[in-house]
Formats: C-alpha cells, structure tokens, sequence
C-alpha cells in the first residue's frame, strides 16, 4: 500500500496558479528530474526520476533535460542553483529523495519554477522496494497535475494480447496486463485458441474479452483479481468487440445471430437483450459516450467504413468521418472533443492512428508506421497506445495525442495485438 502526503508549497508559494500547458507550442516544455538522492546501502532496482521523466516525456508536454547534460545534481530544495537550469533552458527543476523507513522507502519530492524559483509542488510517498515503479508514476500524476490541471494517467494500466507460434499447428495466445508502459506484465489468461478485444470495465476491476475456447467466438467477462470468469454470449455466428458502457452494467458487442453483423447491448444483471443497429451493411465496433446512451461504431452502409454515432435506443445514425476513404476503431478522447481512429487517406493504401477534432472536423494523422490497428486512448485523452508492425513483427506503439512523441513499448516475445487502456485505477 503507498502511503501518500502531499505538502502546500509554502506561503510564499501558495498564491502560484497551475500552469496551463498547451499543445499549441512549437516545442515540449523542457524539464529537468534530477536522480533522486538514495540514503541506503545497496543499489535500488528501479531509477524513480528517470520513470517519472518518461512518463512527462510521453505525454508529449515536457522534455526531460539528459541526465548527462545536468550541471549539478541536488536531491532537495535548498541545493538547488536556479543559475544552473537557466544555463540548461529548463523551465521546470524536480528533486528527490529516498530514504529507508522501518523497512519501505520514504520519498520526499519536490518541483520548482526555475523562471520565477518557486516551489510548485511538494509532497511525500512511501511503500516497498517493489512499488518503486508505483511511487514514480504518482509523482509524474502529482507533477503533470499540477502544471497543466489535466489528471495525470501515469498510473494506470494496459491489456494487450501475445500470439507466439510454435508450429504451424501451434500457437499460444496471451492476455496480458501491465502498466501502461508495458513494464510489470502479468498474465490473466492463457489459451490456445485465439483471445481478442480485450476491453477494461469502468471500475477497472473487470475485463471482456472474446474467446475461441469452444472453437467459436464467445465473450467472456473476469474479474481480474480472483480470475473468477463468466460466459456472456452463446448466439450462432459472430460474438465480438464487447465495450462496457460508462457505468459498467451494460455490454455492447456485434452479433451476426441474425445474419448480418449488428451492434446489440446486453443488460449484465438481467441479461436483456437489445438490438441497437438494423441495416443491411457491416455494424462493428461499438464504442459508449460518456453519457451512456450513444454509441459509436464503424459501418460500411455508405459504402466504405465510416464512423457514425447513434442512440442507444436505435433510430437513425449519424455519419461522423467524411474525410478520407476509411475510418474504424473509433475511441473518444475524455472531454470527447477528439475522436481517435484508424485512417487510410484517399490516395494512400497504408492505414494509420489519426485524430479528428469533432468541432471543427478537422483531421490529423498522429503516426508515420504502416498497417497500424487498434488505438486506446489514455483515461485524460493526452496519449494513445496502437498495434502494428516492425521489422516484420506486431508491436505497440505509443504516441501522443499533440504528436511530439512516438515510441515502441516494451511487451513479451511473440505477436502483439489488441492494447486496452484501463480507466483511472484511484
């Protein structure tokens, strides 16, 4: 268990405002997480700045200073030389320390202001060696927080599933959990039959996914923690793409039970069933509103996959993406003002991860890989997670929603596929 105190920044300090971050600038904000001072023997197993220097990089808002270009190295307040970082160009100075405590780690941080030299943020976090990674992705929520006022999506986790290929008549498939940056991977299931679109429930304690356990496509909802499964659907042909809604009683996914694929919702307690779609076109992947009665879903009704939006309740749906020849796999950003999607521009055969302002319909293509699938977008909308290739293998990428940053993650050996973002996990 970590145990959290988060200081006020002083009297002197108190009156400073969040600084407002925009997206809009020509460059990240350079940032200086100086290595945390260690007051113990041995070496720690984890470096908490760097951890919590990635996580402000991948956000795409700040630029870590190299550790290697730092002038000097304090480990609290009052050894910092706000001349120092001014020579840097940072605009932002953390330090650290830790300190063994009766068998865990206390952390004192703090975050200074070089322009003005203020303290911006200060606080405490304690736990064990093994939630060194746990502390690091708190302090870069606290920090990010703090200079932008957008909560910080550092310590939540990712679903993504491994196919490794033994023989051509061999294959084992994996779900995996791990945070967000593909550190910790634990396995939640193993099969040797195919396991796809995993998805998180709002509570982040339950997961669906689709399986091929009985050789056809069933939906499966766990409990993460207990393991403990259950069967959600049965129907003849297509079972897929299950999205729980906002509040986590309900299930949408794709059933062809009556011939044609179409989106249906299932009440989880009942176990009602509703049809949502009615058209003789491709209805799939459905993804909720905030407010719990639209969806979002791919269909090809106008002739090529567009992403449209429609009640829960049925009735006419409307066409969202008009610019380029394919979009699918919608997912909303938080405040959902952008929709994230897979892209093929007129013209072009690759498929991407772009963004599309829903004010202004404006699109913007966020990748430069080829063959890219699946986009997760961040619980505070400022990054997204996708599959897709390199040097002939599925990986995952992440790649801020401003487009400053893109980088492969770390996952197990085989194929990867299927990332899920899970919500706020505190």
């Amino acid at each position: 268990m970590l145990v959290v105190l988060c200081c006020a920044a002083g009297m002197a300090v108190a009156e400073e405002k969040n600084i407002m971050v925009t997206s809009g600038s020509d460059r990240a904000t350079p940032i200086a997480v100086v290595p945390f001072g260690w007051q113990g023997g041995s070496v720690l197993p984890e470096d908490m700045a760097e951890i919590v220097g990635n996580d402000l990089r991948n956000s795409g808002y700040y630029a870590p200073i190299p550790k290697q270009n730092m002038i000097s190295q304090p480990t609290q307040g009052s050894e910092v030389i706000f001349r120092d970082w001014k020579a840097l160009g940072a605009q932002y100075v953390m330090v650290g320390n830790i300190q063994p405590a009766g068998g865990r780690l206390q952390v004192q941080y703090a975050l200074f202001n070089v322009a003005t030299e203020q303290q911006v943020l200060t606080g405490s976090v304690s736990g064990s060696t093994d939630q060194l990674r746990d502390m690091s992705h708190y302090i870069a929520d606290q920090s990010f927080e703090k200079l932008t006022g957008i909560k910080g999506a550092f310590s939540t986790r990712m679903l993504y599933v491994t196919a490794e290929r033994f023989s051509t008549n061999s294959t084992r498939y994996t779900l995996q959990r791990s945070d967000y940056d593909g550190a910790r991977a634990v396995t939640l299931l193993q099969s040797r039959e195919p396991i796809l679109s995993p998805r998180y429930a709002p509570d982040g304690k339950r997961i669906a996914y689709v399986s091929f356990e009985q050789k056809r496509p069933r939906i499966f909802v766990q409990n993460i923690d207990t393991g403990r499964r259950e069967q959600i659907t049965n129907f003849e042909g297509l079972n897929g793409a299950p999205a729980f809604s906002p509040d986590g009683s309900r299930l949408a996914f794709v059933l062809s039970k009556d011939g044609n694929p179409e989106i249906y919702i299932i009440n989880l307690g009942s176990r009602q069933l509703t049809r949502v779609t009615n058209s003789p076109a491709i209805d799939t992947e459905p993804f909720w509103g905030k407010d719990g009665s639209t969806l979002y879903f791919t269909s090809d009704r106008g002739g090529k996959p567009q992403i449209y939006k429609t009640s829960t309740s049925g009735g006419n749906a409307e066409r969202v993406t008009f610019v380029g020849n394919y979009n699918a796999n919608p997912k909303l950003s938080a405040d959902e003002k952008t929709l994230v999607m897979i892209h093929r521009q007129d013209g072009f055969t690759n498929f991407k991860v772009a963004a599309q302002d829903l004010e202004r319909g404006s699109v913007k293509i966020l990748t430069d890989s080829t063959l890219d699938e699946s986009p997760t977008v961040a619980p505070n909308g400022t990054m997204v997670i996708y599959a897709t290739r390199q040097q002939g293998r599925g990986v995952l990428m992440l790649v801020s929603l401003n487009g400053r940053v893109r980088l492969p993650l770390p996952t197990a050996q085989g194929e990867v596929r299927e990332p899920s973002w899970s919500p706020y996990l505190n």
